[in-house]
């Protein structure tokens, strides 16, 4: 089934690492897992996890004024603990947080994601498969069972109900526009029976929207953290965090600037991706407000160039234009993104379609321009004139070609 396109068109969408780790700022059920916080302490934060300030209309007022299209919530994460009053196991938050969030959402008419994790390493029919006999000086971690030798056939048979069902609460109850799934990589596809988990959501969500980690049945690659130097062919998502923490730490401090965050998103779009951009609330269900600086000044961006961003494709492969670029839905408008003040003319090679104007997106403002060079199939360099100060952006300015017909490049090595 071809991905639905109001996933490709989005070009941002908001990432929220939100549970209970937020309440000591601990690492996200990896700071147990690795044995840097004991399993007991880290779920005493369940008793503490209040979300007492939890607004989640201004979460979503705050996400389309970052120019997002859509979210995803960490629904539950590999710790096992539910953010709804799931009747399936025994640990969640006693109330239904996912739902204020979902209707927020769609008030804004931003599209709604959850995300899950397919490994749970609290539950007691669970055996990790990473760390065989759970963790040292743990044992009193449920998931730290079998000790020795093979699972038990019958606990992981109880295990994959007990998933079944809370993926059937979440398509029935909230009908997500796209379900993010994580910690795939425990266990093969065989051993998930990831075909039937999918018959089962798209029997409730047909158009649903799945990411890479649900292997075959993926729709999309999710590259994490590091930005691909050759960005994947098909529809991809870069998810990456404000800050170096996903969830809410105390003292990570180190967050990107919205120049760096500009350069993120423009370079992902410009390669034919979208930027799945984290946040972290606290346990009280506020967004730290350096985080909350840095969406607003990433939308006041997207909205002075929003032609350059919504709606478009891939632009120029690499080596015709010093910089990203992206190209209109009629394939008639190429978007040049400059990051650095122009010390001279901007020189676009190999572009086979010719030009018919040059503008500075935002202002308006007309640029010359003259194509020099060239022979027989090899055409010429493009070559524009900068902007003056008046229109330059401080984070990115981006330029408008528009084109006689649909672009068209030369990639060859030029005539002998």
């Amino acid at each position: 089934m071809p991905i639905p396109p109001w996933f490709t068109d989005a070009k941002l969408g908001i990432f929220v690492h939100w549970g209970i780790y937020a309440v000591d700022g601990v690492a996200e059920s990896w700071s147990f897992y690795d044995g840097r916080v004991p399993y007991d302490r880290y779920l005493s934060q369940l008793d503490r996890f209040t979300a007492a300030r939890y607004q989640p209309r201004e979460w979503a007022r705050l996400f389309a004024r970052a120019g997002a299209r859509y979210a995803v919530l960490t629904s539950r994460h590999h710790d096992g603990v539910a953010l709804w009053d799931s009747a399936h196991g025994k640990l969640n938050v006693g109330r239904d947080l996912i739902r204020g969030y979902t209707d927020a959402l769609r008030e804004e008419g931003l599209k709604v994601g959850l995300y899950y994790s397919h490994s749970d390493w609290s539950h007691p029919d669970y055996a990790t498969v990473r760390r065989p006999g759970g963790l040292p000086g743990q044992e009193e971690n449920p998931y730290a069972q079998p000790a020795e030798g093979d699972e038990d056939p019958a606990a992981w048979e109880r295990y994959l109900a007990y998933r079944d069902g809370q993926i059937r609460e979440l398509t029935t109850r909230y009908r997500p526009d796209l379900l993010w799934f994580d910690g795939e990589w425990e266990r093969s596809e065989e051993q998930w029976r990831i075909p039937e988990l999918a018959a089962l959501i798209r029997s409730e969500v047909p158009d649903v929207v799945l990411n890479a980690r649900m292997l075959s049945e993926g729709d999309y690659a999710t590259p994490e953290q590091g930005a691909p130097v050759i960005p994947p062919d098909g529809p991809w998502e870069l998810c990456l965090t404000v800050n170096d923490s996903w969830g809410f730490q105390h003292q990570d401090h180190n967050h990107k600037s919205v120049a760096q965050l500009v350069r993120y998103l423009t370079e992902t779009i410009g390669g034919g991706g979208n930027l799945l951009l984290d946040v972290g609330p606290r346990e009280d269900g506020t967004i730290p407000a350096p985080q909350a600086e840095r969406l607003e000044g990433l939308g006041d961006w997207i909205a002075r160039h929003a032609d350059a961003v919504y709606g478009t494709g891939r632009g120029l492969p690499a080596g015709h234009h010093y910089g990203p670029s992206t190209l209109s839905a009629d394939r008639r408008t190429l978007y040049l993104t400059l990051f650095d003040i122009p010390r001279a003319e901007i020189g676009v090679r190999g572009l086979v379609s010719r030009a018919r104007r040059v503008t500075v997106l935002g202002s308006g403002r007309e640029l010359p321009y003259r194509v020099i060079g060239g022979l027989h199939e090899t055409p010429g360099v493009l070559w524009i004139d900068p902007p003056d100060g008046a229109d330059l952006d401080p984070y990115a300015t981006v330029l408008a070609v528009e084109l006689d017909g649909e672009l068209e490049v030369y990639r060859g090595a030029g005539r002998a």
